[in-house]
């Protein structure tokens, strides 16, 4: 069975089970319902002959037949439909933006659920302003300009930062299959996600301790102070990848997996140390772990379960305001507190991240930073005025 899909703009695609049932996609554009009826009833004819091995009925294969390059094209990328022996297709110059976008989404089987569900949206919003039909060859630097303006009257400044950077990428990848000549966000600054220091919150020990007695098992015990809070680990992805074979307890060290950074060579993991304050909660679940338990953290491990939300619910049971960007500020404080007692390069592998990144997005400067120095400066002062009262009051009971 296939469907029929329409966006706020009135653009229309048809859904279809491919083999192994996955789900495959038709970018029609702007066409008429009708069309886009006639479209789907073909093609659910196509997929029944693909699956089953037979040629399509002659209606079908009649009306692909005389269909025109661009949408028979589109066919062939889903592998309904071999590559017409006679048709050269579309140039490069002819490519349009919708067909180029699909066909570079398609092609990358290399990144993750979550990367692509980042790089659709973004190609949503491109399809949204310039037009699934748009020619890719006549996209210019300042139509990229306008369609930043665009989204920034839409979307946060971050938000907008990632989608041009991640719009720069694709047509970058364009410039490189030698599609365009230029890449119209080429020249765009501003495309890397921007450090917000006024959405740094520090979470103090007492704080801590109080939502520690707010929580509600200690799975959540260790999940808030342990591993966030103690651990600094990124969260969830890291908390549900840790297994108990993970833990040595010897060398007091635990080996995180890192499913952010595994793509980097040499970054699959790091290790962490069973940090003192860390040990007790991680020794209690131990203790309450059925025999051959693999995974750690077992109670919260569903697609369903929303932890930041979870955690905001545990902050008010403690009495206190929930803080912007919870698990974040929790790994920030972290870093932050071990920043003071060890040196950086062995902090950041600690923590999973480089010095850069740490002190743009990490590490804070809090008010007691600025009341140390100033009591720093004024005993060194003090010192100093005694020392040269000492060598005056010396100079002047000289002979």
């Amino acid at each position: 069975m296939a469907s029929i899909s329409t966006d706020r703009n009135g653009n229309r695609r048809v859904f279809f089970s491919g083999p192994n049932r996955r789900r495959r996609i038709i970018y029609l554009g702007q066409v008429p319902m009708k069309t886009a009826r006639t479209i789907k009833s073909h093609v659910e004819n196509l997929a029944a002959a693909m699956l089953g091995r037979h040629a399509p009925d002659p209606d079908t294969a009649k009306w692909a037949g005389e269909i025109e390059d661009v949408l028979y094209g589109k066919l062939v990328r889903v592998g309904l439909v071999p590559e017409r022996e006679s048709a050269t297709g579309a140039g490069p110059e002819d490519i349009t933006l919708g067909v180029y976008l699909e066909q570079y989404l398609s092609g990358r089987t290399d990144i993750k659920s979550s990367t692509r569900c980042n790089l659709e949206q973004v190609r949503r919003n491109l399809v949204d302003y310039f037009g699934f039909d748009r020619r890719l060859a006549t996209i210019t630097p300042g139509d990229a300009d306008e369609f930043r303006i665009n989204l920034m009257g839409k979307l946060g400044e971050n938000t907008v930062r990632r989608n041009c950077g991640r719009a720069k990428q694709f047509f970058r990848a364009a410039v490189r299959k030698r599609l365009i000549q230029e890449n119209p966000f080429a020249d765009m600054k501003g495309c890397a996600v921007k450090a917000t220091t006024d959405r740094f919150y520090y979470v103090t020990r007492e704080e801590a301790d109080k939502v520690l007695a707010a929580c509600p098992d200690a799975q959540w015990r260790l999940l808030f102070a342990s591993l966030s809070r103690f651990g600094g680990l990124r969260c969830p992805s890291e908390h549900l990848a840790l297994r108990w074979g993970d833990v040595d307890w010897e060398r007091n060290r635990i080996t995180v997996h890192s499913p952010k950074t595994e793509h980097h060579e040499g970054r699959e993991s790091r290790q962490i140390p069973i940090f003192s304050e860390l040990r007790p909660y991680l020794e209690v679940v131990w203790e309450q772990a059925e025999p051959g338990t693999e995974y750690i953290v077992t109670r919260y491990r569903s697609g369903n379960a929303n932890l930041r939300t979870q955690l905001e619910r545990i902050i008010r049971r403690a009495g206190l305001e929930p803080w912007v960007k919870p698990f974040q500020n929790l790994r920030s404080t972290r870093e932050t507190e071990l920043a003071k007692e060890h040196p950086m390069h062995v902090v950041c592998s600690w923590i999973g991240n480089s010095s850069t990144v740490a002190a743009r997005h990490y590490l804070q400067v809090r008010d007691e930073d600025f009341d140390r120095a100033a009591m720093r400066d004024a005993e060194s002062d003090a010192a100093t005025t005694g020392r040269f009262r000492h060598i005056r009051a010396r100079n002047d009971t000289s002979p």
